[in-house]
């Protein structure tokens, strides 16, 4: 918008009514009674998100499967605003219709932006809110799922979610749908795409990383719910979202734990706050 005192710009949305976004679905505001809330401070917050749940589960509960590999703090607004911001698409519901549309995307070879993701679970429910950034074909894209936790920081809500890297797209009976995913068994490359995407375009306030999963060796991959091998450090990214744009050299670093192979990336927030 442009005006006698200057130029401002600004992004809106307008909602698409032909899709049913899986978030759309969940009651954000009666998922935890305010009660039910746990208000952290920095240093409580980094004990509690090392006790939250190392990976995703079956719906029983007794297997696990993906590890839970991000954390992002923000309202429901922020979070989605955020990733949209960033390219990324919201995700439609699992329902018949909507597994037709991926089995067609599927064989055409086609893209299918808003595609189905399967379910996972954590605290005994399923994904609240998912997100995917495509590539070419519905067989290749980033994907993740966030579930809100009754953590509070800095009065916004704390999510644990599992993101990866899809390089492929089979049949399994391991899981419902049957039409499947294969995920790239580099699992913290994803998260590494992640955490320099949201860096370097203003849109975190903090980040940093506490421990996970644990360590997991190349040579000795552990498997998800659909028997896709997986390796990785075994941390997990921190991501509180800015409410406004935030330059690179205003993020705060949280100095908890850190991938030798985000050396790079910190020295350039650092050498950007000493300019």
């Amino acid at each position: 918008v442009a005006g006698h005192g200057g130029m401002e710009t600004f992004v809106f949305y307008i909602q698409d009514p032909g899709i049913q976004l899986d978030y759309e679905k969940v009651d954000f505001d009666q998922l935890y009674p305010s009660e039910d809330r746990i208000h952290l401070n920095e240093t409580e917050l980094r004990n509690a998100l090392e006790k939250l749940p190392c990976c995703t589960t079956s719906l029983d509960g007794t297997k696990n499967g993906d590890p839970l590999n991000i954390v992002v703090i923000g309202d429901v607004e922020q979070v989605v605003d955020a990733f949209i911001d960033n390219g990324w698409d919201e995700t439609e519901l699992l329902t018949s219709e909507n597994m037709i549309k991926a089995a067609k995307a599927f064989f055409s070879g086609s893209s299918y932006r808003h595609m189905i993701i399967s379910p996972l679970y954590c605290f005994g429910r399923v994904q609240d809110l998912s997100m995917q950034k495509p590539r070419k074909t519905v067989s290749a894209r980033n994907h993740l799922r966030l579930w809100m936790t009754s953590i509070m920081y800095k009065g916004a809500p704390v999510w644990v979610g599992q993101i990866s890297r899809d390089v492929g797209i089979r049949m399994t009976f391991k899981t419902w749908p049957p039409l499947t995913h294969k995920i790239s068994p580099a699992f913290d490359e994803a998260r590494e795409y992640l955490v320099e995407n949201m860096v370097t375009s203003n849109t975190l306030a903090e980040f940093g990383f506490v421990g996970g999963v644990g360590p997991v060796s190349p040579a000795e991959p552990r498997e998800n719910l659909t028997g896709d091998p997986y390796f990785t450090d075994g941390l997990r990214a921190v991501l509180l979202i800015s409410e406004k744009p935030t330059p690179i050299n205003e993020i705060k670093l949280l100095k908890w734990d850190w991938p030798p192979e985000y050396k790079d990336l910190i020295n350039q927030i650092l050498k950007h706050k000493s300019q």
